[in-house]
């Protein structure tokens, strides 16, 4: 038989015993994860802090660069001076001098941002008039930097641009041929004043072709100052492209449309090409004065009229008032 096992033994004692931290061990703990989160806390509480003051420094460096976009954009640049050797020989009403006459040099400079450049179908339209008829007497009322390539393919033939804004001499600096000349002239009738002028015109017996010479005539329409040049010429081909005529104060095209008009009739057989018709002026004085019936082609804003020396006016046509309305001729006339 087995032994007996005394029923009073104690069971086997555990070979690891639990025992509870000291005091002091617990305190320190507590202590260490205390600081531990009052750290977490403190570094929270500076991020959100410093947030509103990165938002304010971004801000700030945005309204500067805006500012600075603002005033280098806005600003007006300085306007170059004439050269020297311009000089101001005609008075007024309307004042002319010859500034350059075949500038010679390779130097170009960019176009300003204010010109109103030929696209390339309407500088087409022109460059082939000119190759069709060069050599061949050439009046331009604009100066722009195609115009001056019209001069260099009528080469051999003469060339007179007339051009009233002095900022566009400097700006333009290129080599034209000898036969060029560039005039500068001034126009002092704003665009505001179109409507009273073709009411004038139709009144006016003065103002009828062939009833005088362009610098005889006393139209209110007729340019009488131009250079002498341009009234002893037959022109073969001429460009309406100035004045500006961009707002009402600014100086129209009323009495360069009138007065290319005057100067195709004296001549034998005379293209007149007209810029910017989608303007109500432009559109409007080229169908009283260079005749709706003489016009052959068109290219974008250009219109070609041609003249065949007839003292015949054109048709009276209905035309809008500043208003918008409809008057009819009669009202007019």
């Amino acid at each position: 038989m087995p032994p007996e096992v005394p029923l009073s033994s104690t069971l086997a004692t555990p070979l690891i015993r639990y025992s509870p931290p000291a005091p002091s061990e617990v305190e320190g703990n507590q202590t260490f994860k205390h600081k531990s989160l009052r750290g977490t806390r403190k570094m929270k509480f500076s991020v959100r802090k410093l947030i509103p003051v990165f938002v304010l420094v971004l801000a700030s460096i945005s309204i500067l660069r805006f500012i600075r976009i603002v005033i280098t954009t806005s600003s007006p640049h300085p306007l170059p001076a004439l050269p020297p050797h311009v000089q101001h020989a005609c008075t007024s009403p309307l004042s002319c001098s010859k500034v350059l006459t075949g500038i010679a040099g390779n130097s170009t400079s960019t176009p300003p941002a204010y010109t109103t450049s030929l696209t390339a179908k309407e500088f087409r339209l022109l460059s082939n008039l000119v190759k069709q008829r060069r050599p061949c007497n050439l009046l331009i009322f604009g100066l722009e930097p195609q115009y001056l390539s019209l001069s260099s393919i009528n080469a051999g033939g003469t060339t007179i641009i007339l051009e009233d804004d002095p900022n566009k001499f400097t700006n333009y600096r290129t080599e034209i041929a000898s036969s060029t000349q560039i005039y500068k002239v001034q126009y002092n009738v704003p665009a505001k004043e179109a409507y009273e002028l073709l009411k004038h015109a139709r009144r006016s017996s003065t103002c009828a072709p062939g009833a005088a010479l362009l610098r005889l005539s006393k139209c209110q329409l007729a340019l009488t100052g131009l250079p002498q040049e341009v009234y002893k010429t037959k022109w073969d081909l001429v460009v309406v492209d100035g004045p500006s005529g961009s707002d009402p104060e600014a100086p129209g095209r009323m009495g360069a449309i009138y007065s290319a008009s005057i100067l195709a009739r004296a001549g034998n057989s005379t293209d007149v090409v007209v810029h910017d018709v989608h303007r109500t002026i432009e559109r409007w004085f080229s169908w009283e004065f260079l005749c709706e019936e003489n016009l052959v082609s068109s290219k974008g804003k250009l219109w070609e009229f041609q003249n065949t020396g007839s003292y015949r006016p054109c048709k009276i046509l209905l035309i809008p008032t500043m208003t918008g309305k409809i008057v009819s001729s009669d009202l007019i006339a």
